[in-house]
């Protein structure tokens, strides 16, 4: 009964997080947008419509969904995010990645190569899992793995947390899904300070085992955090 309280928890923060994202995207309209780690383009495709896109872009690790991506229309490109990215510098007018920036090893590279890619007065918005959540404050407490690095192995799901949702479910599919870098509230402001951007902004979703709404009122500890920066104008 608690896993599955769990899962509707996270079930009702992710929706809120994608509201959050969809609030940021509505402040850009038409122009062209990129998506980092777009997987198959579903989510792609929404922020596509909200925002009116003129050209809409991905980036995609693996084959599969990369290849899945192209055929909705999408312009995908197949790569690695932590080398230099094969898109078109000062182009695009929103660049997204959505629970993407904890998958990749070189932060500073993501980073650097999103604001390479905006235009100047370009938006870039980052979600993430919160190391500052109350659910992994908990978990640290206790001894056990935080909840948002439970993933940390593409050998076996759930290690170090027995509450972990997907503890004892196998291994995982690709060790790109594994997750590398957690970022705290203030570490996520002041990394994308130090790379640049300006005119921040975060909310928040997700707050276990209470309702996700107050993840917007206490966004230092909620489980999902949204960053918007712009690009500064030139």
């Amino acid at each position: 009964m608690l896993k599955k309280y769990l899962n509707h928890c996270y079930s009702q923060a992710d929706n809120l997080n994608k509201q959050n994202i969809r609030k940021y995207a509505k402040r850009i309209s038409g122009g062209n947008i990129l998506d980092i780690g777009c997987n198959q383009g579903e989510w792609t495709l929404k922020l596509k419509e909200v925002t009116n896109a003129t050209e809409t872009w991905g980036i995609e690790i693996n084959s599969a969904p990369a290849m899945q991506g192209r055929e909705k229309g999408l312009k995908v490109v197949q790569q690695d995010l932590d080398h230099p990215w094969q898109v078109p510098e000062s182009f695009f007018d929103l660049i997204h990645g959505n629970q993407v920036i904890e998958h990749v090893r070189d932060v500073d590279r993501l980073a650097q190569e999103a604001y390479k890619a905006l235009r100047p007065g370009g938006r870039l918005i980052i979600s993430t899992e919160n190391g500052s959540s109350w659910h992994n404050v908990f978990a640290s407490i206790m001894g056990w793995q935080m909840f948002s690095l439970t993933n940390m192995s593409s050998f076996g799901l759930g290690i170090g947390n027995p509450l972990a949702l997907h503890r004892n479910d196998g291994t995982l599919p690709l060790t790109s899904w594994t997750h590398k870098v957690i970022f705290n509230y203030l570490g996520l402001v002041e990394f994308f300070k130090l790379h640049g951007f300006e005119s921040i902004e975060i909310n928040g979703a997700g707050y276990h085992p209470l309702p996700a709404i107050f993840g917007r009122v206490d966004v230092r500890h909620a489980h999902f955090i949204t960053l918007t920066a712009l690009r500064p104008r030139e």
